[in-house]
């Protein structure tokens, strides 16, 4: 998909026309989808944010659901539209509903900031009830895409998130909390590492999801009790007695898959 910065005004002015045109015909009205995407790096659980105008706008890759398909299809393909990612971890958190998640003045300057000038009866003028999503990527094997509504990407580090679009902050809160307890509970941290790992360093994601400190040997005895590692060769460095084992995840949990609530 074409950036928007190399799109010309007239250019942009036809897709929007295109856009508002045959959005009613496709989509299922008042129905969109977010997507909270989280990834792991430098010791930091970080959110991927889009962002829009300048000075820039903040918010979640999101889009809307065709009445042709599923509910997770959409989820899927709106993400890969977004951010050329393929082949994560998506699960269903959320459904952010309330009446007032976003008012009429924040809509008509982003719109004018995404679109230009166009009518304000539109498409994005209605109410929109959005289904969430979060996302874990292995972050060192992916860059994200550009596309035409928003874009750029940038990462934030989840305690240093600005102020968003939308509730998109709640949204983030909310999927923070599901990911601590689906960390225990479903095991899913194996989609944020590389395929090998040290004790250490996985030590480090939990720390980073939970935002606290852990005692190392609590940790160690507690994951390898669960019975989910398979530990390999130690990582020699040229202190032998120092080295550390190498760790990954059986295969019955290295599988990539769609999770809905």
């Amino acid at each position: 998909m074409t950036p928007r910065d190399k799109l010309s005004n007239s250019e942009l002015k036809h897709i929007t026309r295109q856009f508002l045109k045959t959005a009613p015909d496709l989509y299922l009205p008042a129905l969109s989808v977010d997507t909270v995407i989280f990834g792991f790096h430098n010791d930091k659980l970080k959110v991927l944010l889009s962002q829009v105008g300048d000075p820039p706008w903040f918010g979640l890759p999101g889009g809307f659901v065709r009445k042709d398909e599923d509910l997770d299809d959409a989820a899927l393909r709106i993400l890969q539209e977004r951010t050329g990612f393929e082949n994560i971890y998506l699960e269903q958190f959320y459904t952010s509903g309330k009446k007032d998640r976003s008012n009429e003045k924040i809509m008509r300057e982003l719109i004018e900031k995404v679109f230009g000038k166009i009518s304000l009866d539109n498409w994005f003028k209605q109410r929109f009830v959005s289904v969430c999503y979060y996302a874990l990527i292995d972050d060192t094997k992916v860059t994200p895409s550009t596309e035409i509504l928003f874009g750029k990407f940038k990462w934030f580090d989840i305690g240093r998130i600005p102020k968003l679009i939308f509730d998109h902050n709640l949204i983030i809160r909310r999927a923070l909390e599901r990911l601590q307890s689906d960390l225990d509970k479903k095991l899913v941290g194996f989609n944020l590492m590389s395929e090998t790992f040290t004790m250490n360093e996985l030590q480090k994601l939990y720390e980073a999801v939970y935002q606290e400190k852990l005692v190392r040997t609590n940790f160690q005895r507690k994951m390898l009790s669960l019975g989910v590692l398979e530990r390999l060769e130690k990582q020699y460095n040229g202190k032998s007695h120092k080295a550390p084992f190498l760790y990954r995840f059986s295969k019955t949990k290295r599988k990539t898959r769609i999770a809905s609530s």
